[in-house]
């Protein structure tokens, strides 16, 4: 009876042993399954970013060479023509714009190309901002125009939606870029070096200044009626600094959003101020 009884036991503790394995066997199992389907997931995540990013670089790329090509073809114009070639009316039209121009800047124009400039970066602040302060800051190289923008104007710390103190600049900028057909603008979004609070949202510097560059692009689209066929998205999270990142100035300075307008040359005298 007691050797039945002990074999009972044995027998009963081997089934329960290989009863609890099993039941661990099957959740190590479902574990493992878990994690190789998340691991899919997130490869296939990883993947459709690398191909969103790509073709945003390729885009990218293509738009600087225009930029570089059309650089190049405007100053060979310049270099052909002078004060002689150019219209009686963009003559006059210059000279006005040019004695508003910063003497101490207008000293130091040396060229057509140089007095040019100033004088379409000069009318383009009046207008579309009326006065060009802190906030904005406009260059012109080449006849490229570059429109840097602080995000104290623009953004909240850390936020992607444009705060509506922006629109009225925003809406002069698309009555400039829709009053001539061949404009062509790329909107690229800037950050500090610091690194980003986590939230839900948004992963890194990247994420934010591509995701304020796009809110600004589909604003223009959406509210302004700008041809989206004429905008471009682009963001260099804070790799394209125009201060060192060693200070809350210089921090704030590369914080900014950066609008390049190539518009046409033969138009571009146009956009000088007039009288008429």
């Amino acid at each position: 009876m007691k050797r039945t009884l002990a074999v009972t036991t044995v027998l009963a503790a081997t089934m329960l042993t290989s009863c609890v394995s099993k039941k661990k066997y099957v959740a190590l199992e479902d574990d493992y399954n878990s994690a190789r389907s998340n691991l899919q997931q997130t490869q296939m995540e990883k993947e459709q970013l690398e191909e969103r990013l790509g073709a945003i670089e390729e885009r990218v790329a293509d738009y600087n060479a225009r930029i570089n090509s059309l650089r190049d073809e405007n100053n060979e114009k310049l270099e052909m023509n002078d004060l002689t070639a150019m219209s009686n009316a963009n003559k006059e039209n210059m000279r006005r714009t040019l004695q508003k121009v910063d003497q101490e800047k207008l000293r130091e124009a040396k060229t057509l190309e140089d007095s040019i400039n100033l004088a379409v970066s000069y009318n383009l602040g009046q207008q579309i901002s009326g006065e060009v302060g802190d906030d904005i800051n406009i260059s012109v190289d080449k006849t490229v125009v570059m429109i840097d923008v602080s995000d104290k104007l623009l953004f909240r710390s850390g936020s992607h939606r444009v705060s509506r103190d922006a629109y009225p600049l925003l809406e002069k900028l698309a009555e400039v870029i829709n009053s001539e057909p061949t404009m062509e603008v790329m909107v690229e979004g800037h950050t500090d070096s610091q690194t980003m609070v986590e939230n839900s949202y948004l992963q890194d510097n990247w994420d934010l200044s591509v995701r304020r560059a796009t809110a600004i692009v589909r604003l223009l689209q959406d509210r302004y009626d700008v041809n989206p066929e004429k905008l471009i998205a682009a963001g260099r999270s804070s790799y394209d600094p125009v201060a060192d990142n060693d200070s809350a100035e210089n921090r704030a300075k590369n914080r900014r959003t950066r609008i390049v307008v190539i518009p046409n040359l033969d138009k571009f005298l146009a956009m000088l101020d007039s009288e008429g």
